[in-house]
């Protein structure tokens, strides 16, 4: 505290049961909202109670990248190369996302391959029992399909790659003193040529 001036005081105690929020239906709120997700369920039977397949991607930024997640839906270009229309996606409980863009090999592989695995477990109900379509499952496999109830296809976390070790073990290539050498290389490349080619003009010169 500086200077010659009264010491704070605020007079905060009145009236304050006017600025407490309370709330006590915890316990019917919370029955409402089981009621409504089995309501839900019962609803959109035989779907997944967990709605769309999504994709696995990574977060944005250093602190979030290191971990797969659920994204918003599969690109254009997973779904060409799984053979699946962008129009008929929707309709087989696929989310998709026409504006996120494919940016590693391996993200693209990972996503088709988790389209190809869902194509083999998707049972697809007639729109007309009595009249079947083509892709439509036949009526055995209809007969015995039921409602799942977990997550579809749920994103595993790949296993760490990095081993550990003592520190005194060092491998053998430097990854940084490579980089200097070939950015310096690189840099250096024309002044280099033009003294190499000076330098043998003047050997044959003296010969």
């Amino acid at each position: 505290m500086k200077h010659n001036n009264v010491l704070p005081n605020q007079h905060f105690r009145k009236d304050w049961q006017l600025h407490v929020k309370t709330w006590f239906d915890q316990p019917g709120k919370k029955k409402s909202r089981r009621v409504a997700r089995i309501q839900k369920a019962a609803r959109i039977a035989p779907r997944p109670i967990d709605g769309l397949l999504r994709p696995a991607v990574r977060g944005q930024t250093v602190k979030y990248n290191s971990k797969l997640r659920a994204g918003r839906g599969f690109t254009l270009e997973e779904l060409k190369e799984a053979g699946i229309r962008r129009k008929e996606a929707r309709t087989i409980g696929i989310a998709v996302d026409h504006r996120r863009k494919n940016r590693s090999v391996e993200g693209l592989q990972a996503n088709i391959l988790r389209l190809q695995e869902y194509k083999t477990k998707l049972i697809v109900f007639p729109k007309k029992a009595n009249k079947p379509k083509k892709g439509d499952s036949d009526a055995a496999t209809v007969a015995t399909a039921t409602q799942l109830r977990g997550a579809v296809l749920p994103i595993v976390q790949p296993a760490a790659t990095d081993l550990a070790r003592k520190i005194g073990e060092t491998p053998a290539a430097h990854a940084y003193a490579a980089l200097r050498k070939a950015r310096s290389d690189k840099k250096f490349k024309g002044i280099r040529e033009a003294r190499a080619k000076a330098k043998a003009e003047e050997e044959k010169a003296k010969k």
